[in-house]
């Protein structure tokens, strides 16, 4: 991918967080090292096949874990790779609660990436890595849900193949609420350390009980 490939997804992932930011989080920072996103954007949602096993997935899977959401592709030569990387060291702090987390790579690029070969890519980076793959209309829905802009540019007049999407990774809570937005980890001096104390804090948070909760619950089968 070339230099200016890179850049777009950069600013790709700027855009997302300032367009986000500016519709305003429900709540103040609190003291969280990534972004607040708490009442901004709806629930954790979505139904794929799972690379490991074939099988058709949905947000259900995955309740009462941690949920990392990251859209790239297993060709990508310099933003997946690093990106899964950081997370991998992120959750090593971890210990054992590591086990609660899931970290959800959605493929933008499904004409390319088989199943096979998504399962061997995620597999590198760890045992939480779980690779999703969906029909066009499923990733389409599934990127607009959560504001996230890709383009993939199949080989034409010369022109090289060419795929492009943010870096942003969405971070939802055992309920499958959102909760921050970590705009990158790209970069060789991302903030590590600060996503782990915000994944500690969030595995500390015990889920809502009670009347509310089970409203709320509810609601999301419709939203």
């Amino acid at each position: 991918m070339s230099v200016a490939g890179t850049s777009r997804r950069a600013v790709l992932s700027a855009g997302l967080a300032a367009g986000l930011l500016a519709a305003g989080p429900a709540s103040a920072d609190h003291g969280w090292h990534d972004i607040d996103m708490e009442g901004v954007s709806p629930p954790l949602s979505f139904s794929m096949t799972r690379a490991s096993d074939g099988k058709t997935v949905t947000e259900a899977a995955y309740r009462g874990k941690l949920v990392l959401l990251y859209f790239g592709y297993t060709f990508c030569p310099d933003v997946c790779p690093m990106t899964l990387a950081n997370l991998a060291r992120i959750l090593q702090p971890l210990g054992k609660q590591a086990a609660q987390v899931r970290l959800l790579f959605v493929t933008v690029d499904p004409n390319r990436d088989t199943l096979p070969a998504l399962k061997q890519y995620v597999a590198a980076f760890g045992p939480r890595v779980v690779g999703l793959r969906g029909t066009p209309d499923q990733l389409t829905a599934l990127a607009r849900r959560y504001r996230v802009a890709f383009s993939v540019k199949p080989v034409s007049n010369g022109s090289p193949y060419e795929v492009t999407h943010s870096s942003a990774i969405w971070v939802f809570d055992r309920t499958g609420a959102v909760r921050l937005l970590v705009p990158s980890l790209a970069t060789a001096d991302a903030d590590l350390s600060g996503v782990t104390v915000d994944l500690r804090r969030l595995l500390a948070e015990t889920p809502a009980s009670g009347p509310v909760s089970d409203v709320m619950s509810f609601l999301r089968r419709f939203i």
